[in-house]
């Protein structure tokens, strides 16, 4: 079966050079929207395999649709590549925060984006089960249940939601304000400090190390027990390698 990919990108020429590549492929069927709202709108109503979303869109910009497809159920775990002209860290690092996947600055090479797709199909397309079980903690995303080392452990809906998140993101760094935007809601105006307490509190009830890794200003991690990246001088280079995102 095809997967669907909606490309948001108000350059045409870009567009259907991206479509008939990966058609030519013949793994996958593409939708092409020119504005904001209006790939907004086909999002939702039919959440697809991949978004290819460009910044700098007609009547609503790509960080809005990010973010707003984040917050709704259908499309939080859909996987978003952003495709722009902007080059500036700080905007890279505003739309990984918003819960982008991958970054592609303008101009770029095809065949290289064609990759990155692929790639993150793989991951995503892997992480599809209703259950985490590492045989030591096991969560049942549908059912609330988790148990550690044979033990259920009870959990509050909030210390629930974000073990969720990041077990189903296993391996990659969500942010502090992704986190905050996805279990408070996006008009969250509260302490900040309230994520590192939930946090806390979900690491004490598992009782075990591991699992839940801080990247250092970033924000946090999930990581299978024994593969833990934060010690010696794998915790500062991995630290060095985040901050550069």
């Amino acid at each position: 079966m095809k997967r669907n990919i909606v490309i948001i990108e108000d350059d045409t020429d870009i567009a259907q050079s991206i479509r008939y590549n990966l058609e030519q492929d013949g793994s996958f069927h593409v939708t092409i929207t020119t504005t904001g709202e209006a790939g907004l709108r086909t999002v939702l109503e039919h959440p697809p395999n991949l978004i290819l979303l460009d910044l700098n869109l007609p009547l609503m910009n790509g960080f809005e649709i990010c973010r707003r497809l984040r917050r709704e159920e259908s499309t939080a775990q859909v996987p978003i590549i952003m495709l722009t002209a902007r080059t500036d860290e700080t905007d890279k690092i505003h739309g990984l925060g918003l819960g982008a996947d991958d970054y592609v600055t303008k101009p770029f090479s095809v065949r290289e984006l064609m990759a990155r797709i692929n790639a993150i199909l793989r991951r995503t397309e892997g992480n599809t089960a209703s259950v985490y079980d590492d045989g030591t903690l096991f969560i049942d995303y549908s059912h609330f249940i988790v148990r550690c080392s044979g033990q259920e452990i009870s959990l509050t809906r909030k210390e629930f939601a974000l073990l969720k998140l990041l077990a189903q993101s296993k391996g990659r760094v969500l942010t502090r304000e992704y986190l905050l935007d996805r279990v408070w809601g996006i008009d969250y105006d509260g302490e900040t400090r309230t994520l590192d307490v939930h946090i806390r509190r979900v690491r004490q009830k598992l009782g075990v190390d591991g699992y839940i890794e801080t990247a250092v200003g970033i924000g946090y991690r999930f990581v299978e027990a024994g593969k833990s990246v934060e010690s010696g001088k794998g915790a500062a280079k991995a630290t060095k390698a985040l901050k550069r995102l």
